[in-house]
């Protein structure tokens, strides 16, 4: 059994559904620092995906800085990035854009869409 929920939905890239769910997992506290990580085996066994996608999908979370292999010890959470607040809101400007655009586009102000991710982030850590 996976240590977080994963639903995966067609339509949508698989190792992107699996990725978004394990960082969600570790936002909720789901999984945590030190945590254990399914292997890819074991990853693409339970989501009855290709090994391939599961070693994709775990090569991502390690790149990002959310997962670290360690010889001998396998695959598990990493600590949260350091990093000053000015670094972290950079790191997420791509991400912000696009949402801010998203948005727009539906016709949104910037009031409601503060008070969508106000309600997002109420629900995440509750």
């Amino acid at each position: 059994m996976l240590p977080f929920p994963a639903e995966i939905k067609p339509g949508l890239p698989i190792a992107e559904q699996v990725v978004f769910a394990v960082k969600k997992a570790v936002a909720t506290g789901q999984l945590r620092a030190g945590d254990a990580f399914p292997s890819v085996r074991q990853l693409s066994q339970e989501l009855k995906i290709n090994p391939n996608t599961a070693h994709k999908i775990t090569g991502a979370l390690v790149t990002e800085g959310v997962l670290l292999t360690t010889p001998a010890v396998g695959t598990t959470v990493a600590e949260p990035a350091a990093g000053n607040r000015q670094e972290k809101t950079e790191f997420l400007s791509a991400e912000i854009e696009r949402l801010v655009v998203e948005a727009s586009n539906l016709g949104l102000t910037s009031a409601e869409l503060k008070t969508a991710i106000d309600r997002q982030w109420k629900k995440l850590k509750d």
